[in-house]
């Protein structure tokens, strides 16, 4: 019998257990805002008010002004278009590398397929991801007058960003149940790739010995393609979604590999 691949196993195993998918995306979204009056407003008002701090010191203090094409919209449509990829990534690859700890009695007590879990923290933050999509939409029609076709797109664009970052996050979910300090290392790192992303400034505003850094940051081109979704009436590049895709899947399936060989330890350290 043909020996089946880690990615149809996972797949079949998610369509057999979406209940329980649902109900720990639902769960880990309503834990995020428990007890507070506002709620998943929550979810905007953090972004929005980062973003205005940001446009303050970016655009008025140090005097950065956007580029040309699509960058050469309002510098705030530009910084929002550019965040809210990178919030996507950011924020599933953070949350997850202590999720698997944080269900630890789940997955130590029952049959429960832990690879889930990085993906419902990914779903839950899809949530919000889709609330700062739809006013980013909004606000770019009324400043720009305009509205693209092209945005139809956008879920494609969504879903190779998803697959890339549930791939790290599998990655660095299993390695923080062997290794504590993971978590910290995770925000360390982050926060480098943060700027090593052209979200505050665009690419030819880096100094031209950094653009190989920029051109080799799968984020890049997820970043250029929504702001081109986002902020003009032209189709993205084919390459910013070819290398996006591919770098997507490949640190998907490879994480699914990581995190399927580090869970046979799970049970001996949680």
């Amino acid at each position: 019998m043909p020996r089946r691949l880690p990615g149809t196993l996972f797949l079949r195993n998610l369509i057999e257990r979406r209940s329980l998918l649902f109900q720990l995306v639902r769960r880990d979204f309503e834990q995020r805002f428990v007890g507070s009056a506002m709620g998943w407003i929550w979810s905007l008002v953090q972004p929005l008010v980062q973003l205005a701090i940001w446009v303050f010191v970016f655009q008025y203090c140090l005097k950065i002004k956007a580029g040309t094409g699509e960058d050469a919209a309002p510098y705030p449509l530009v910084l929002f278009a550019g965040i809210l990829p990178w919030m996507l990534f950011s924020e599933t690859v953070q949350r997850s590398a202590s999720s698997i700890l944080d269900q630890a009695g789940l997955i130590t007590k029952t049959v429960f397929p832990a690879e889930i879990v990085p993906l419902a923290v990914f779903l839950s933050t899809l949530v919000s991801h889709a609330l700062g999509l739809a006013l980013m939409v909004v606000v770019a029609a009324l400043v720009l007058h305009q509205a693209s076709w092209f945005l139809l797109l956008l879920p494609v664009y969504t879903l190779a960003l998803g697959l890339f970052a549930v791939g790290v996050a599998w990655i660095v979910s299993s390695l923080h149940v062997f290794l504590r300090d993971t978590a910290q290392a995770v925000g360390l790192i982050l926060n480098v790739w943060f700027w090593a992303t052209p979200i505050m400034i665009v690419r030819a505003q880096f100094p031209v010995k950094a653009w190989p850094v920029i051109d080799s940051n799968p984020l890049s081109y997820g970043v250029h393609a929504y702001r081109r979704l986002l902020l003009t009436n032209r189709l993205p590049d084919a390459a910013d979604l070819a290398v996006l895709m591919g770098a997507g899947a490949a640190i998907f399936v490879l994480g699914g590999l990581f995190f399927r060989h580090m869970k046979r330890g799970f049970a001996d350290v949680l």
